[in-house]
Order: C-alpha cells, then sequence, then structure tokens
C-alpha cells in the first residue's frame, strides 16, 4: 500500500512485504508472519498534522511523518519484487473505504 505524493520523493508511505514482514519501506517492521493470512490494514494520513498512523487487526503498530505537503492519493496491489524472489505475488484487498474529514 502506497500513498503517493511528497515534497522531495516520490511517497510518503510505502508498505511492503519481505519474507512474510510487513514493513515501512525497507525498515521499521509493521507485522511479522502475515503470509497466507487476512489482517485489516487501516492507516490514517493527517496531513495537517504531517503524521502517518498504521494499524493492524485494530493496533497501533506505527507512527511516523509524513514527508511534507503535496497532493496525495494511494494505490494497493503488488508493484516489484526483489531479486531472488518468487514469481507469484498476490495480494487480495476486500472492504475498501476512504474517510474524508
Amino acid at each position: 500500500m502506497q500513498i503517493f505524493g511528497a515534497a522531495h520523493q516520490a511517497t510518503t508511505l510505502q508498505l511492503r512485504v519481505y519474507d512474510g514482514y510487513l514493513k515501512y519501506y525497507t525498515h521499521n517492521v509493521v507485522a511479522a508472519n502475515i503470509y497466507n493470512q487476512w489482517f485489516r490494514l487501516n492507516v490514517i494520513h493527517n496531513v495537517g498534522a504531517r503524521k502517518v498512523t498504521i494499524f493492524i487487526d485494530g493496533e497501533k503498530k506505527l507512527v511516523v511523518k509524513d514527508h511534507s505537503r503535496a497532493s496525495f492519493y494511494f494505490k494497493y496491489g503488488v508493484y516489484a519484487a526483489p531479486s531472488g524472489s518468487s514469481h507469484y505475488m498476490e495480494s487480495r484487498w476486500k472492504g475498501i473505504k476512504l474517510f474524508k474529514k
């Protein structure tokens, strides 16, 4: 899942999966052992406070600063694979809701 838009780079948020770990970009582990299971992902981007909060199954997992003002939009799905990974990649999404303050 990505939030596109930032002052000096392409994205404000990227959630990536490496070896079963959901990570913020390539570092901070947000959740472990996520392969082959459903989980609820909630992301709150408070633009005024420049803060992104990530919840997994209702539990707050990570709060980070956004990457400054821009026009924002989001995407979700499978985009790329690190070298040496499987050729089979899948992500399934359901019940997507957007709320705007």
